[in-house]
């Protein structure tokens, strides 16, 4: 039975994980993920622009919004597992996956390893490359700092790097409620996931190999993963779409909604003119056989 509505938990991988779930039934599905550190709430335009002709489902990682963080250490190939537990859990066999930075990082694992269960990929202000010491480095730093200095100066250091420099003049009220996600994130959560961002294994010479359709994004203004990052990704992945957006900086999909709303719903529209495009080729096959 689907249960539809905010903030659902279900039990996976021995964790309380919480979820929204909106749409409707029996329509193509689409995973959201979030980037770190916040929540599923960041993708509340997403859902509302989405929600009309698509399942979709945005989860809380474990360790952040409403999910407990269990007693593992935090890895993404742990959070992979989760999303494939969240998905056997709420009987979705196939799903569109979209992630943003950290979000990206599980997507692009999950896709690598469980290509089938997906049946295309959208990044978002994202990358394929593991950190290099430099930034493990500074990684280890932000939670010594986390640890001596608090969540809230580690949420403001973070708000320069998260935004473009105009929309601390144009999304003011956007700045808050992000700041407010990363404050409510324990601090035990923030550091166990930063410590598994360092260690994380590269996805880059995957690339070639992913054979679905994809879509790749990133705001104009990124510093954390810049357009050059997602230029080259577009370059590996044969037949991917790039669009960089306007007005935007690391999280795209707050900063400029609009655009990252219709590039999103343009993408899946065309996911329907492809599988047809697939089916009318295979009937023709069929006939020539036969």
């Amino acid at each position: 039975m689907r249960y539809i509505g905010n903030n659902i938990n279900i039990t996976v991988n021995d964790l309380t994980v919480s979820y929204n779930d909106e749409g409707p039934d029996n329509a193509p599905v689409i995973i959201l993920i979030h980037g770190f550190p916040l929540n599923k709430s960041m993708w509340t335009n997403q859902v509302e622009a989405l929600i009309e002709n698509y399942r979709v489902v945005a989860y809380d990682v474990r360790g952040h919004g409403k999910s407990v963080s269990g007693d593992e250490d935090f890895s993404i190939e742990l959070f992979v597992s989760d999303l494939l537990g969240i998905m056997d859990v709420l009987k979705i066999d196939k799903a569109v996956l979209c992630g943003l930075s950290m979000g990206g990082y599980i997507a692009l694992n999950a896709i690598e390893n469980y290509p089938k269960r997906f049946n295309a990929l959208i990044l978002s202000d994202t990358n394929c490359i593991a950190d290099s010491s430099v930034a493990k480095e500074k990684r280890m730093k932000a939670i010594e700092n986390i640890r001596e200095n608090g969540v809230e100066k580690y949420a403001d250091e973070s708000m320069k790097n998260l935004f473009a420099p105009e929309s601390f003049a144009t999304s003011k009220e956007k700045i808050i409620t992000v700041k407010e996600m990363i404050v409510k994130t324990s601090i035990q959560s923030l550091c166990n996931t930063l410590h598994a961002l360092s260690e994380r294994k590269e996805t880059c010479y995957k690339l070639p190999e992913i054979k679905m359709p994809t879509l790749i994004m990133v705001g104009k203004k990124d510093i954390i993963t810049p357009p050059s990052t997602a230029r080259f990704m577009h370059e590996k992945i044969k037949g991917s779409i790039l669009n960089i957006l306007e007005h935007a900086g690391h999280l795209s999909n707050i900063e400029n909604p609009y655009e990252f709303n219709y590039q999103i719903n343009k993408f899946i529209a065309s996911l329907n003119q492809y599988n047809n495009g697939k089916e009318k080729a295979n009937h023709s096959k069929r006939k020539t056989i036969f």
